[in-house]
């Protein structure tokens, strides 16, 4: 990420109530050494609005382990949440997953983030492990048909 790619970052976040952040990162601030780790174990992008304003942050990062499973993080900026976006960046994210040879999609959340677990259910059939007061949550790429996901033309490399 270059230095105004973390501008739009802070920018986003300061979008994004203390509730939204809590539900992504598990706290309501986020420090540079923290994006900065993320970033460096993770493809990210940010999702633009018309305005050039950020109101998306993607990353897709691989599992620890696990040959073939891709991480799915996703948070969309409160006032933008049930406008598809977070469902097509999902899709987005799960057809860069797939392309790279990638069997499964995982999500890894909070039980009652409600948004992210309706953003899974659009990718296609999963398997939900709850874990106290958190849920993982499988998509099996695989499985499903490849025009299920949009062009990943103007995904990042």
């Amino acid at each position: 990420m270059t230095a105004a790619d973390w501008d739009l970052v802070a920018v986003f976040h300061a979008r994004c109530s203390e509730q939204n952040l809590l539900r992504r990162w598990g706290r309501t601030q986020l420090t540079p050494r923290d994006l900065t780790r993320l970033v460096t174990q993770a493809q990210c992008w940010i999702g633009l609005d018309a305005h050039e304003l950020p109101l998306a942050l993607v990353c897709v990062g691989p599992v620890s382990g696990e040959p073939g499973v891709i991480d799915l993080g996703l948070q969309v900026a409160d006032d933008r949440h049930r406008q598809g976006i977070g469902t097509a960046l999902a899709q987005q994210a799960a057809g860069i997953a797939r392309t790279r040879g990638a069997h499964t999609l995982t999500a890894y959340t909070q039980a009652s983030n409600a948004p992210m677990l309706r953003v899974t259910e659009h990718l296609g059939p999963s398997r939900r492990t709850r874990a106290g007061p958190h849920v993982e949550v499988r998509v099996a790429l695989d499985a499903l048909a490849s025009d299920h996901f949009p062009s990943t033309g103007a995904a990042p490399t």
